[in-house]
C-alpha cells in the first residue's frame, strides 16, 4: 500500500467530510482535548442551514468546541445530545432537559459500542500520520479506538499539536474513511491552585502513600495538593485514569519511575492527559508513556494487578453510613461515575492497596457541610457504603472497612467541621446509628 497516496485520496475539507452525515445518524465525537473543532463547526453549520435533523451526539468531558457547536442551544431541536461524563458544557443543559446523562462505568463504554449501539459516524482529533501510516489517538484514549472500529464512517482531524502517544493508541490510515487537517493549538486546562485546606489534606494523604506505590490521581486543587506533597517519596508508579501536570514534575524529579510496578514496569499508564502545553510536549513520543483504552485502564481486575495500588479521588458529599456522591449536585447531574468506582474496587483488591476519598469538610465558604446525615432522595450513589475504604478531610482520616454502622457514623462525624458535629450526632441518634 502507498500510504501517502491513501492519505491524500482521503484528505478533504471539514465541510465536505460532514456531507456523509445523514438525518437520524448517531455520532460520537472525541472527548476533552480530542474534540475536533473543524469537524464539529462544519457539522453545526450544516445543521443550521437546515440540512440535517434527528441527530444524536455522544460525548464525554465536553469542552469549548462542543459547547459552541453541537451543544449550542439553538441546535437542540435537531440534535439530541448525550454524555457519559458531565462537564461545564453539559451541566446547564441537564438542568433544562437539553442533554441526557448515560449512566455507565467507564471501563464498560467500549463494550457499549460493540454490543449495544449502532454508531453511524465517529469524529475525533488524532496526531499526524507517521512514516508507517499510523496516527495515534493522542492524549485522549478513553473510547475512540472502540468507536473507530465499531462505526459506519470514521472521520479524523489530524492536528500537529496533538502529541503522539505510545501504548494501545495506533490507528492505521487504511482504517480511516476521511481525513481533515486542522493544526490549531490544543485546549489547555489549568487546575485551581491549592489553598491552605487543600494543602492540609494533601499532607495527610501523602502520609498514607507508601514508597513503591502505584498511584491514580485526578484533576483539581486537592489532587494537585496531594501531588505536591509526594516529592520526598521514592519509586512511585502511575496507573491512572488521568495524567496531570504534577505527575510530570514528579517524573522529572525521579519520584515516579514505575520500577516497582507489577504490570508495565517502568511505564506510566494512563487513559487521558488533560493539562498544559508543557505536559503535552512531555508525553509526545515519550517511550515511558503508555495510553490505553478504558476497557483496560479502568478494569478493576487490571487495576488490582499492581501491588500497593493507591487510588485517590474526591467526592461532593458523604453520608453517615459511608455512601459517597461524586456526581450529583442540587438535584441534577454534575459530573459522572467515570472510573471512580472501578478504581475503588480495583485498589482494594490490590495487595497492600487502598482507595482514598479526599475532600474538604465544607463548601460555600464553610456554610455547607459535605458530610450529611443521609444523601437526599434521588441523589446518585457513586460509591456504595460497602465499597468506601478511606475518607480524608482536613480533620483526619478513617478506614471504614470492617467498622459497624455505629463506628462508621462516629468516625465520619469526626471528619466534619466542628460547627456541624453536634447536629450530625443528633441526626445519627435519630437514624438509630448510635
Amino acid at each position: 500500500m502507498n500510504i501517502y497516496g491513501e492519505y491524500h485520496r482521503k484528505l478533504t475539507s471539514a465541510e465536505a467530510a460532514v456531507e456523509v452525515v445523514k438525518s437520524g445518524d448517531t455520532i460520537i465525537h472525541g472527548a476533552s482535548i480530542a474534540e475536533p473543532p473543524a469537524l464539529l463547526t462544519a457539522l453545526a453549520d450544516r445543521v443550521r442551514r437546515g440540512g440535517l435533523s434527528g441527530l444524536k451526539t455522544y460525548s464525554s468531558l465536553a469542552m469549548a468546541y462542543a459547547s459552541r457547536t453541537v451543544l449550542s442551544p439553538d441546535l437542540s431541536d435537531c440534535i439530541e445530545s448525550y454524555s457519559w461524563f458531565a462537564n461545564d458544557a453539559d451541566r446547564a443543559r441537564y438542568r433544562v432537559g437539553l442533554s441526557y446523562y448515560v449512566p455507565t462505568y467507564l471501563h464498560q463504554i467500549p463494550r457499549l459500542f460493540s454490543e449495544y449501539m449502532d454508531i453511524n459516524v465517529m469524529l475525533t482529533t488524532v496526531s499526524p500520520m507517521d512514516k508507517h501510516g499510523y496516527f495515534t489517538f493522542g492524549a485522549v484514549n478513553d473510547h475512540p479506538g472502540a468507536a473507530a472500529r465499531n462505526c459506519g464512517t470514521l472521520i479524523i482531524e489530524a492536528n500537529e499539536n496533538m502529541p503522539r502517544v505510545l501504548g494501545d493508541t495506533l490507528l492505521h490510515v487504511s482504517e480511516v474513511d476521511l481525513i481533515v487537517e486542522n493544526h490549531v493549538p490544543l485546549l489547555e486546562v489549568h487546575a485551581a491552585d491549592p489553598g491552605p485546606v487543600d494543602d492540609a489534606i494533601g499532607r495527610r494523604v501523602a502520609e498514607m502513600v507508601p514508597d513503591g506505590a502505584t498511584i491514580a490521581l485526578g484533576i483539581g486543587s486537592i489532587p494537585n495538593a496531594i501531588g505536591s506533597q509526594l516529592f520526598n517519596h521514592r519509586d512511585l508508579g502511575i496507573h491512572s485514569g488521568t495524567f496531570t501536570p504534577v505527575m510530570v514534575d514528579l517524573i522529572e524529579k525521579g519520584v515516579i519511575n514505575g520500577s516497582k510496578k507489577n504490570l508495565h514496569c517502568r511505564k506510566h499508564v494512563f487513559l487521558l492527559a488533560q493539562g498544559t502545553r508543557r505536559m503535552y510536549d512531555f508525553i509526545h513520543n515519550n517511550p515511558s508513556m503508555e495510553s490505553r483504552p478504558a476497557s483496560y485502564t479502568e478494569d478493576p481486575a487490571v487495576i488490582a494487578g499492581n501491588d500497593n495500588m493507591i487510588a485517590i479521588s474526591t467526592v461532593i458529599e458523604v453520608d453517615l453510613t459511608g455512601q459517597c456522591n461524586s456526581e450529583h449536585l442540587a438535584g441534577s447531574q454534575f459530573s459522572g461515575t467515570g472510573g471512580q468506582l472501578d478504581f475503588v474496587r480495583g485498589a482494594y483488591n490490590s495487595r497492600g492497596g487502598k482507595s482514598i476519598q479526599a475532600f474538604t469538610s465544607t463548601t460555600r465558604k464553610g456554610t455547607v457541610s459535605r458530610i450529611v446525615p443521609q444523601l437526599k432522595s434521588g441523589t446518585a450513589v457513586t460509591i456504595p457504603r460497602m465499597d468506601t475504604h478511606y475518607l480524608v478531610t482536613e480533620y483526619g482520616a478513617i478506614n471504614l472497612k470492617g467498622k459497624s454502622t455505629r463506628d462508621r457514623a462516629l468516625g465520619i462525624i469526626g471528619l466534619a467541621h466542628p460547627d456541624f458535629r453536634d447536629s450530625l450526632l443528633r441526626a445519627a441518634e435519630d437514624m438509630y446509628l448510635l
